[in-house]
Order: structure tokens, then C-alpha cells, then sequence
């Protein structure tokens, strides 16, 4: 990977900066750079917490970071997906040549509003053109308990309940991004919730007919932080007032990990974002995806 991006590299030294694939060495330096907001950057935190190391992983994915001289300036996670990690947008040109020329094909880039869309910008410039753009996502956090009683009915799945929770979760997943994510195969997505379910991570409620009536993820963990992703209320059970609770029950849960909830949300979903403010979440900043 390395040698297919430093052609690009070496073409830029006259400017004092530089991209490259982060390495073991470089660990300490990435944590530092996302301790900077633990919240917006809970997805690299939790994967440090996860691996240990800014290294490659066995599957291929990379962190690239942009350096002046020494220093690391920011960086961008290169995964499945691309996500910009304290990277100053003016800086985003830079790692968008890095991720085009590894070759790599990315489902989406999500993260910083401002840096995600200058990535993209770039992105088309170099042929990459999105499916869709969602610019205006509104990052919220909860510091605390709900302002809001929590429905006791939701529970940590388990793997009893995998063959309930799967297709829930992939339900959830096409309402969202409009296309299966069993396209290709069920056996990768199925192994993501599988581990979800396996780390304490999936949080449902099925009721005694076997239905899925709400559920959610945390998709990324720290000691710090949560972020919930996933939430989703079966469509029979819809417009009866219950996704508050769930949700208040969602941030208790989220409790015995972090003492910060957090999560981002389409701007133009009013419902989801009433509800979310009557549970007591605030504003705290404004996140974009792009999904290709």
C-alpha cells in the first residue's frame, strides 16, 4: 500500500507536508491527536482500545496521517470506510489523493461536517461520485442520566437472540442507506452483529411472540464515550409514544460503559431529533456521511 501512494507523496515534499500510512511507532501520537475530542473521534479511540496500535490491521485497513516534519497534523482511519480524525479540512485535498491512489474502495466517509465534504469535494474531483450526500448531521451528546423515565423492557441481546436481532438489524440497515446489506453475501454483515451481540453491545427489546420492537447498537465504546448507532423501532409498533423510553433506557444501558452518550442523526429526521431532545440530548457538534 505504501509503495502506491508514495509516488504522490514524494511529489508533494517541496510543501513541508507529507501522507503516510501510520504505523506501531506512531500509536501514541494518534491517541493524542483524537484525545482532542473524545467524542467526535470515539470510533478511532475505541479501535486503539480495541488493536493496541495505529499499525495496519490483518484486514487491510490503515490510518494515513498528514505530518509537517514530525509533528502529526491529523489523520484519516481507511477502512471499509474513511473517517477524518481531527483533520483540518484545508488538509482533507491531501489524504482524499492518499486513499484514491491506494486503490482501496470506500462505502462511505462519515465524521466532521467541514472535512467530511472537503474530502468528498476532492473525491469527485478524482472520479469518486456518491450515492449520498447527507451534509448536515447534528452530533449529540447526553452527560449523565435521561430527563425521561426509561422503558425497563430493553435488555442486552444475547446470542439466543441472534436469528431475532439479524434480520432487525439488516431491516434497520436498508431503511437507512436504501439497499440490503446483504448484497454480496450475509456472512460479513452477519459476523458484525454477531460480535455486537458477543461484546455486550446490542441492546433490544423482543416481546414474547418473538417480535423485535426496538432495538440499537453501540457501535463504538471507550471509557469515555458511547456511540449509539442502529436504532430502530419496529414499523408495526411506530407512532404510540414508546421511542423515548427506549431511548432513556438506551442511555442507562449505554451508562455502565461511559459516562457520555452520544450519537448523530439526520437533520432533516424531526421526529428522531425531538425525540432525542425530550431524553435530554444537546447539540455538541455537526457531523456529514457520504455514502457511495
Amino acid at each position: 500500500m505504501l509503495s502506491r501512494v508514495a509516488p504522490w507523496l514524494a511529489s508533494r515534499n517541496e510543501t513541508g507536508l507529507r501522507v503516510r500510512v501510520l504505523g506501531s511507532a506512531d500509536t501514541l501520537a494518534l491517541r493524542a491527536l483524537a484525545s482532542e475530542d473524545v467524542v467526535a473521534n470515539v470510533f478511532i479511540l475505541a479501535h486503539l482500545d480495541s488493536v493496541g496500535t495505529a499499525a495496519p490491521t490483518s484486514g487491510g485497513a490503515s490510518v494515513f496521517g498528514v505530518f509537517d516534519g514530525d509533528t502529526l497534523l491529523g489523520a484519516c482511519w481507511a477502512g471499509a470506510n474513511l473517517v477524518p480524525v481531527e483533520l483540518d479540512p484545508g488538509l482533507a485535498g491531501y489524504v482524499a489523493m492518499a486513499a484514491h491512489q491506494s486503490g482501496r474502495r470506500y462505502a462511505s466517509i462519515f465524521g466532521p461536517a467541514d472535512t467530511v465534504l472537503a474530502l468528498y469535494s476532492r473525491f469527485e474531483q478524482l472520479g469518486h461520485f456518491a450515492h449520498e450526500v447527507r451534509s448536515r448531521q447534528p452530533l449529540l451528546t447526553l452527560a449523565g442520566r435521561p430527563s425521561i423515565a426509561a422503558n425497563p423492557s430493553l435488555t442486552f441481546g444475547t446470542m439466543t437472540d441472534f436469528d431475532q436481532i439479524l434480520p432487525a438489524c439488516a431491516a434497520m440497515f436498508e431503511e437507512e442507506v436504501g439497499y440490503s446489506p446483504f448484497l454480496g453475501g450475509q456472512d460479513f454483515y452477519s459476523r458484525r452483529v454477531a460480535g455486537l451481540i458477543r461484546q455486550g453491545h446490542s441492546l433490544v427489546h423482543i416481546d414474547p411472540s418473538g417480535t423485535v420492537v426496538f432495538k440499537a447498537e453501540l457501535g463504538a465504546v471507550t471509557p469515555d464515550v458511547t456511540q449509539v448507532q442502529g436504532v430502530w423501532m419496529n414499523p408495526d409498533m411506530r407512532g404510540r409514544g414508546q421511542s423515548a423510553g427506549y431511548m432513556a433506557a438506551v442511555v442507562n444501558l449505554s451508562r455502565t460503559f461511559a459516562p457520555v452518550t452520544s450519537l448523530y442523526v439526520n437533520d432533516y429526521n424531526a421526529k428522531a431529533r425531538a425525540t432525542y431532545e425530550r431524553v435530554g440530548f444537546e447539540q455538541v457538534g455537526t457531523f456529514a456521511t457520504v455514502l457511495f
